[in-house]
């Protein structure tokens, strides 16, 4: 007898289709494979025709010419029922193969829901349908069975009382879950939400993120399908980053608010001590020189060395202390930057432009000198880097912020620039912006070069007086 090839073997075990080998010229059954012989408990060597007898002679013609697909329906030899197959005839080795795909809808039924239970049953979290009624009644049409173990509740429980689910919702989280429903029925886009929810079985709080793609039925109704999932881990990961990243970020504000507040020490103290020192010193050396024997030219020389030397020595004092704290930030930041601009046109031989919207800028002195500083950073970057030879300095003020824009005209910044591992004058100027509850962007200008834009919130009172065009320019 012969039977299904040896390489075949295993398709031919474990197809769910029913295989059938006929004798082309008895036309009866060669062999039969499990599921043919499970359906139509058919024996080898019966007639074919014992189990499809509305199948013409010609239709098994056809298939050793070249193939034929046929829809007829085959008989239970136990019990002479009979059940509908989409039957494909094919020459294989001399004999006819006969494939039956059963057509039962009731069959096909079970084998669809099989394969969405076997894919349900896998995917993580409540897979289900959410329906809301014109009147504003809500319903679950389908839950899957992660409903327990997502939401401490049986699919049934829930389903017999779907409004259960909103009282899951934590009171803080309820206003937001309502408006996204009402925001996708009206627009008829996809159902994103992430909120908290008390779980009554495990007295603990989850977030949950559900995902649904509404459409609408008749009658005006609105269904989601969609899908719950369990995000409490990677959310509680996202909050603690978010608060390091606050916890750094006040940090770093508290180490500049220190470093400022030594530098203003500092400067104090060298202008006061050593300015006056150095004063005393210019005095006493006046009066020593005004008694020197006349014709003494050597000691004359002298005096006039060390005249000279107490003299660069003062200017080297005021040079540090303005670079330590800037006495002028005690005239505003509209004053600073004016004066600033000025000091890098004049030391980098670059033109340099400020324009402010302001006359003054009411600003407490924390944030005027943490502006300044990323001023005064973006200035010495764009002299070390830029290659530029024009710099506009902007400063416009409303009521809630103030905006710093520093645009350069150089060869601009690339993306490679802002990640190499050296460059802590951009990190430094963020991170400076970010403890002022402020933002830092770069882009590039209109025509090349370098656009930084500062914006941080304001915390004092009112503006200065508004002009139309406040304007030093200064050229080298």
């Amino acid at each position: 007898m012969t039977t299904a090839p040896s390489c075949q073997a295993a398709v031919w075990l474990a197809t769910r289709s029913e295989l059938y080998l006929i004798d082309p010229a008895t036309l009866c059954l060669v062999d039969a494979n499990p599921a043919a012989r499970r359906n139509t408990q058919c024996t080898i060597g019966m007639p074919f025709a014992a189990l499809a007898p509305a199948l013409p002679r010609e239709q098994f013609d056809a298939a050793l010419a070249g193939g034929a697909i046929v829809s007829t329906s085959l008989c239970r030899t136990e019990d002479g029922s009979r059940y509908p197959v989409s039957l494909r005839l094919l020459h294989a080795d001399g004999q006819i193969l006969a494939v039956a795909e059963d057509e039962s809808p009731v069959q096909t039924l079970q084998h669809v829901q099989s394969r969405f239970d076997a894919i349900v049953s896998h995917t993580p979290g409540l897979v289900y349908q959410f329906l809301r009624e014109p009147d504003g009644r809500v319903s679950f049409p389908y839950l899957s069975e992660g409903c327990l173990a997502l939401l401490g509740l049986h699919a049934a429980e829930l389903a017999t009382h779907p409004e259960r689910f909103a009282q899951l919702v934590l009171r803080e989280d309820r206003q937001s879950y309502v408006d996204s429903m009402a925001a996708s029925a009206a627009t008829l886009w996809s159902w994103n939400w992430e909120g908290r929810i008390w779980v009554e079985a495990w007295k603990d709080v989850k977030w949950i993120n559900l995902r649904a793609t509404p459409h609408t039925l008749p009658g005006g109704a609105v269904q989601w399908e969609g899908i719950m999932t369990n995000i409490t881990e990677s959310k509680l990961e996202q909050l603690e980053v978010r608060a390091s990243r606050a916890r750094l970020a006040e940090l770093t504000a508290h180490i500049e608010k220190v470093k400022e507040q030594e530098r203003t020490r500092m400067a104090r103290e060298i202008h006061d001590d050593l300015g006056g020192n150095l004063t005393a010193i210019k005095m006493a050396l006046a009066m020593l020189t005004a008694r020197l024997p006349e014709g003494d030219q050597a000691l004359a020389d002298k005096a006039a060395y060390v005249d000279q030397l107490a003299d660069r020595t003062i200017d080297a004092v005021h040079r540090i202390t303005l670079d330590l704290r800037p006495s002028i930030l005690d005239f505003g930041l509209v004053a600073a930057l004016e004066w600033q601009v000025k000091e890098f046109a004049t030391q980098a031989g670059i033109a340099c432009h400020f324009q402010s919207s302001d006359m003054d800028v009411a600003l407490d002195p924390e944030q005027a000198t943490a502006l300044f500083r990323i001023v005064q950073e973006a200035l010495t970057n764009i002299a070390k880097h830029a290659y530029a030879t024009r710099v506009t300095v902007g400063l416009h003020c409303t009521r809630r912020q103030v905006a710093v824009k520093i645009t350069d005209n150089g060869r601009g910044i690339q993306a490679a620039d802002r990640a190499k591992p050296q460059s802590f004058g951009l990190r430094g100027m963020a991170e400076r912006a970010r403890a002022l509850g402020g933002t830092l962007t770069l882009s590039h200008a209109p025509g090349g070069g370098t656009v930084v834009a500062i914006k941080i919130r304001r915390s004092g009172a009112n503006s200065g007086t508004t002009i139309a065009d406040h304007e030093v320019a200064t050229t080298k």
